[in-house]
């Protein structure tokens, strides 16, 4: 199936297209709308037809007249679509090694994206455009294992046989471990071998099986064990194999996100992918990013060139509403790697030469006197368990006859006295101290609802609502009614049970359950939609939601967090899709809001605080590998960026190490 956004042009004629261009260009200034409306719709064979139809009636170079006519960026695009993909590939490579420094990026992209043919196309392209050959040319501006791999990659000699052998797959899956994670230093001419060579139907079940045996995806490893330009490019490799179209997707993401826009970038795609797989790379973009591909360059770009791009893109997605192919394939892979048992570890552990008393003594030292030595408090309170901080308390009291907590609320301020108190209080004190907080006073903060009541599992709620009833006299159910209303109220009713079935996926249920939630016919009041997803979504066990999730994307073609954000809104939307990608992967989903706390202008310390506190001793090591793994900077980074003083420092000993 034809999936890219440029086709061939019905009734096409060059000669007639090649008059227009000329009259469109010829006499003082000239008609760019007509260039781009005649260019941006006909296929790359028909441009090149044009090409030659121009130069046989006027004996003029169609892109000469257009370079000279046209400026700027709008000039690289329309230029760029008048050359063959093969042509257009080999003069990116040209401008990427010439001159002074490398484009690193570019010859990653373009040489990890191929397939063998276009290799191929492209090396004899490069030949014939400028009388060298590639191969030579790239030794000569790369080195090291960075150089290795692009030369392997340059050969075109990838596997292609879509027969795979599990055998050879356990193999290669326990090779990539042994020359990696299991062994001092890295065997980089086994990863180059592999990635290199096999197959990429092959190579996707390599990676499955090595999330298996390895408890990380092979991305986690590479970033891990290799490093700068020859990291970037196996994980471009890795990619490009996993999904050829969210590779895409993200790059065109990163091209316009932020401040400033990567036009050579997002140029190079739009014109590459046009004919390829436009389609399925919108597709994924709306998924992943929550917004069109068409909006956003809509968003980043303007005037002439604005228009180019958005004739290529094809269609607003965002316009149209749907959910395609491409998309729910990559939705149902990522259900199935989260399907994957990782084990999960904080960053905080018990000091191992803990002495209570010890502690005690340095807490009380450093708050006595004028001043606080806030580095002495840190240093105590960051590196020891939440047990052992107990133990702390009582060790204070007894020696002192003082409360500590007391003492350590006058002495420290801020958004440090905050971090401090929280880490002071067990799990459940804390969590219900937030629940309280998000209840009292005017206005209720449904975030902090949402955040606690759909991540916590059965023992962790029940000790909630002990602790909730101990310090406020009063039971968290009677708040939470009180304080919300309709289909949310009953959604953190049913969480606050802390009933939620515990057993494995039954995959006979699992069908019934997704085509409960797929049936959108339903006229029965008492079996709304709210309430059938409620039914399923708060007490089933996470593996056999999971399990509800596959089917529902094998049954609808959708993924159900699309289906629920298209047919709900506000708190009832957002606490379903908490729990939707709590059960999928619930350090991604803390690493998200994590992420989302500190970009932009201005911290939300409230939710920077809370996760580092209540996920340190679960799984704060692992979101830091999903932070990375989802916004290419380490968790550790964006808090020395984003924080400052005592806090920082705190927070970062939390954080446990840079990735």
């Amino acid at each position: 199936v034809y999936r890219g956004s440029v086709k061939d042009f019905q009734g096409f004629d060059a000669n007639q297209d090649a008059e227009a261009l000329y009259n469109a260009m010829k006499g003082f200034g000239s008609d760019k709308e007509a260039i781009l409306d005649l260019i941006t719709s006909r296929s790359n064979k028909q441009r090149v037809e044009i090409c030659q139809a121009y130069k046989s009636l006027y004996g003029k170079d169609l892109i000469a007249d257009l370079k000279y006519e046209l400026t700027g960026k709008f000039e690289r695009l329309i230029v760029s679509l008048m050359r063959p993909p093969a042509y257009g590939d080999a003069k990116e490579i040209k401008d990427a090694i010439s001159g002074v420094g490398t484009d690193e990026k570019c010859l990653i992209e373009i040489l990890a994206s191929r397939t063998n043919q276009e290799i191929h196309d492209l090396v004899a392209a490069y030949k014939d455009a400028y009388e060298r050959d590639l191969e030579a040319d790239i030794v000569g501006d790369t080195s090291g294992h960075f150089k290795k791999m692009l030369v392997v990659l340059l050969q075109g000699a990838r596997e292609e046989d879509d027969v795979v052998s599990e055998d050879l797959v356990a193999q290669d899956a326990k090779d990539l471990l042994e020359a990696g994670e299991l062994k001092w230093g890295t065997d980089e001419a086994q990863f180059i071998y592999i990635l290199g060579r096999r197959s990429r139907q092959h190579l996707r079940l390599v990676f499955d099986e090595y999330l298996k045996i390895a408890g990380k995806p092979i991305e986690r490893s590479i970033r891990g064990e290799l490093s700068g330009d020859f990291e970037k490019l196996m994980l471009a490799v890795v990619k490009c194999i996993r999904s050829t179209a969210e590779y895409f997707a993200e790059r065109l993401y990163k091209a316009m996100k932020g401040l400033g826009t990567r036009d050579n970038t997002l140029i190079r795609i739009m014109v590459s992918r046009s004919e390829i797989d436009m389609l399925d790379i919108r597709e994924v973009f709306r998924t992943k990013y929550e917004k069109s591909l068409y909006n956003m360059i809509k968003e980043d770009t303007s005037g002439e060139y604005k228009k180019a791009l958005l004739k290529l893109c094809g269609g607003d997605d965002d316009a149209a509403g749907e959910f395609f192919p491409e998309a729910a394939q990559v939705a149902y892979r990522m259900w199935e790697l989260s399907a994957v048992k990782v084990e999960l570890r904080g960053t905080v552990q018990p000091a191992g030469d803990f002495n209570d008393d010890g502690d005690a003594q340095v807490l009380r030292k450093a708050m006595k006197g004028l001043g606080t030595d806030e580095g002495a408090i840190i240093e105590v309170v960051t590196k020891r368990s939440n047990a052992q901080r107990q133990e702390i308390l009582k060790a204070y009291k007894a020696h002192y006859g003082r409360d500590l907590m007391a003492d350590l609320k006058s002495e420290l301020s801020g958004s440090l006295a905050k971090l401090i108190l929280g880490l002071m209080l067990t799990p459940a004190q804390y969590d219900a101290k937030q629940l309280r907080k998000a209840v009292e006073g005017a206005g209720t903060d449904e975030s902090v609802l949402i955040e606690i009541m759909a991540t916590r599992n059965n023992q962790e709620i029940r000790a909630i609502n002990e602790a909730y009833q101990e310090a406020y006299h009063k039971s968290l159910e009677d708040d939470l009614s009180s304080d919300t209303s309709g289909h949310f109220k009953r959604i953190l009713v049913s969480l606050a049970l802390g009933n939620r079935d515990e057993g494995p996926e039954n995959v006979t249920q699992a069908h019934e359950d997704a085509k409960k939630l797929a049936d959108v016919s339903s006229n029965d009041s008492s079996d709304s939609l709210e309430t059938r997803f409620l039914s399923i979504l708060c007490t089933r066990s996470y593996p056999h939601l999971r399990r509800v999730f596959q089917e529902f994307i094998k049954m609808t073609n959708h993924d159900v967090e699309h289906a629920i954000k298209k047919r709900m809104s506000g708190d009832v939307r957002d606490a379903f899709v908490a729990i939707v990608r709590s059960v999928k992967n619930k350090p991604a989903f803390f690493a998200d809001k994590l992420y989302k706390s500190m970009k932009g202008a201005g911290t939300d310390e409230r939710t920077l605080t809370r996760i580092m506190i209540s996920r340190s001793e679960i799984d704060l090591f692992n979101i830091r590998g999903e932070f990375i793994d989802l916004f290419d900077k380490s968790l550790h980074h964006m808090i020395e960026k984003d924080t400052s003083g005592d806090y920082r420092k705190a927070l970062l000993v939390l954080c446990g190490g840079e990735d």
